[in-house]
């Protein structure tokens, strides 16, 4: 069984057990986090696997435990304009949290 969670504005693809990179949450090493679950895949009788109904996605929580905070690599923005003396060189690291998806329940 998986989930798609929704986190900062992005959505990621989550299974129980597995470690995954969100954006920066607030919150210390070894905490526990809930996010707002899109869809949930579910195994259904005789191996068919189907999608539960978006009323019990709605209902479906997803927890974790927040493993590390990390930062990205830096990225250097370059703002030239030509024919005169403009140049501004700035860099931007973004924040990471590492979370450890420790359950998905449908109720």
């Amino acid at each position: 069984m998986y989930a798609v969670i929704r986190s900062g504005g992005k959505q990621y693809r989550v299974e129980a057990g597995k470690t995954v990179r969100v954006e920066r949450l607030e919150g210390k090493v070894g905490g526990k986090v809930t996010f707002d679950v899109v869809a949930v895949r579910t195994d259904g009788k005789d191996d068919a696997k189907k999608f539960a109904s978006a009323a019990e996605a709605a209902k479906a929580k997803v927890t974790g435990k927040i493993v590390g905070h990390v930062r990205g690599p830096k990225q250097k923005v370059l703002k030239f304009k030509t024919g005169g003396q403009y140049k501004i060189q700035r860099g931007h690291r973004q924040g990471y949290t590492s979370v450890e998806v420790s359950d998905i329940s449908l109720s």
